[in-house]
């Protein structure tokens, strides 16, 4: 049952720091007789469930679906679930992710998405550019994967796992090419999935030169959102507006930073392929999809408009 780690709780080595520790009790009631007794209840959870054949049981992946969830445990295992069962459903957005495929790896070469160096108020900084997108030669399924693939490789990291993740997004460069790469239901389908799939927590987002031609998109978006997401949203006239809420520190030098956005590319690229093989065996990962056995199933392929009948529960997303 287990894959890609150690299963025992006891050979699991907390590795944050006195800050970190405080912030997971305060924010997330982890300390660590907690910690201990949830990766147990989530273990034997998966090895009795009915339709998961494979899946990591190692503390750094449960830890994500646990923090992100508060140590609700029942939360933790049904987010865990639908993670599981979304792969399978949108294997061309999760599965196969590889920083060798050479449509990725020149997506990623362009600088359309990069991890910051440095950190915003501990959280780590997705910084996205979409004018570094190709929508000429590239399809919304390979941005989805993209952002699969940069995302998986940081989820493992404990000190992201509590202190959550910042989006920093320029728009400039964004076309109606990009607008017609997407079908509503493309749209609708992938939000889903971020705000009840994914284990991350997802602090702010900043948006920076937004033209006539995407504001009305990412309207559309906002509004599929929950309150708690919609809250964290922000839309700037100028970046020294921006400079308010974020350290422009932080930033490639190219947006008033310190360092290159190619220094700091580079850097990650390095991290992708340390983790390449990890990230592949992802897809070694099974449950059995069931619509039959599973209501949840169900539930899902109705909020995701695969047609059978059922509604999807929201889940509160922090």
């Amino acid at each position: 049952m287990g894959l890609g780690g150690d299963n025992s709780v006891e050979d699991y080595v907390c590795q944050l720091n006195a800050t970190e520790r405080k912030r997971a009790l305060d924010e997330l009631r982890e300390d660590d007789n907690i910690r201990e007794q949830s990766l147990e209840q989530m273990r034997d959870w998966i090895t009795k469930h009915p339709n998961i054949k494979k899946c990591r049981t190692d503390a750094p992946f449960l830890l994500r679906f646990l923090r992100t969830k508060k140590f609700s445990v029942p939360q933790a295992c049904e987010m865990l679930e639908r993670y599981l069962t979304i792969r399978q459903l949108y294997p061309q957005w999760f599965q196969n992710l590889d920083c060798d495929d050479k449509d990725l790896a020149e997506i990623i070469d362009a600088g359309y998405l990069v991890p910051l160096r440095d950190r915003d108020s501990g959280r780590m900084v997705l910084f996205s550019c979409a004018g570094s997108f190709d929508p000429h030669k590239f399809t919304s399924a390979h941005m989805i994967k993209v952002h699969s693939l940069v995302t998986e490789a940081l989820m493992d990291d404990e000190t992201n796992q509590i202190n959550g993740y910042t989006y920093i997004n320029d728009e400039s460069g964004f076309q109606m090419s990009h607008i017609s790469l997407w079908s509503l239901t493309d749209v609708r389908n992938i939000l889903r999935c971020i705000q009840n799939t994914t284990p991350m927590r997802h602090k702010a987002n900043h948006f920076l030169n937004i033209s006539p031609t995407a504001i009305k998109l990412i309207e559309f978006a906002i509004s599929l959102l929950n309150e708690k997401l919609k809250n964290r949203i922000f839309i700037y006239k100028s970046i020294e507006e921006m400079y308010k809420k974020v350290d422009k520190k932080i930033l490639p030098k190219e947006y008033g930073g310190e360092v290159p956005l190619k220094e700091m590319l580079a850097t990650f690229k390095t991290l992708l392929k340390d983790k390449r093989e990890k990230l592949l065996a992802l897809d070694d990962m099974y449950i059995e999809i069931d619509e039959k056995s599973c209501p949840l199933v169900s539930e899902m392929n109705e909020e995701l408009g695969i047609g059978i009948e059922g509604t999807f529960k929201k889940l509160t997303v922090d």
